[in-house]
């Protein structure tokens, strides 16, 4: 399954492995107002952003069916285990988790 993320400064990162991702969470320590976030997205249209306060937004924008969603307090951990599913192609295992819509 393919799928890339956006660094804190909008720098595409094709395919990144699990320490990769790591890395470009860890880039959040740099975000600010103009740069707020970081993504991952699948090949399948779905995307999770990070943001440096611990907001994650879920979304398809080619999907007009289905909302956004958020969680807050997300931890570094967790948003890299929601990554991890995002990026083998589970959007099932992510859909399931509790978004706020």
């Amino acid at each position: 399954m393919s799928h890339f993320m956006y660094d804190v400064m909008g720098g595409t990162v094709d395919e990144p492995d699990p320490e990769t991702r790591g890395r470009v969470l860890d880039g959040l320590a740099d975000a600010d107002d103009e740069h707020p976030d970081v993504s991952l997205t699948h090949e399948s249209g779905w995307s999770v952003s990070a943001f440096q306060d611990g907001l994650l937004i879920w979304e398809n924008p080619d999907d007009d069916a289905t909302p956004p969603g958020e969680m807050r307090e997300v931890t570094r951990e967790d948003t890299l285990r929601i990554f991890g599913l995002l990026a083998s192609g589970d959007v099932a295992a992510v859909e399931a988790l509790p978004w706020q819509r």
